[in-house]
């Protein structure tokens, strides 16, 4: 069996998750287009991060990496940044799974060739 090669994905994973629910957990499924991106975005990272955990290679760590920043930009580009806590979750989400995602590039041994010579 495999190891589990970083736990990075694991974590964007769970918040993957959370992000399909959370529109509900928050009280905020009225608002459906919101509930929308939270719960498309929540399925294509989840799915993102089973693929990247089963067989990682390098795309699917910038795809979720351009999901982070799409969360982190949503609230403005689908005018739902008037709802405080709907905006929180997606910036607090986005900006976690992008930096997760940024950090498995550089750190994982297999996608060397996007570090220079020498760094660790």
């Amino acid at each position: 069996m495999n190891r589990l090669k970083h736990w990075q994905d694991v974590v964007n994973m769970v918040i993957g998750v959370w992000l399909v629910v959370s529109a509900w957990a928050l009280g905020l499924e009225a608002d459906r287009v919101m509930t929308a991106n939270f719960v498309i975005v929540g399925l294509a990272l989840v799915a993102l991060t089973l693929g990247a955990i089963f067989v990682p290679k390098a795309w699917e760590e910038w795809s979720e990496f351009a999901l982070g920043i799409w969360l982190i930009v949503s609230p403005w580009v689908l005018n739902f940044d008037i709802h405080l806590d709907a905006t929180r979750n997606a910036v607090a989400c986005g900006a976690a799974v992008a930096l997760l995602s940024i950090w498995s590039l550089l750190t994982y041994e297999d996608f060397a060739m996007l570090r220079k010579p020498g760094m660790r």
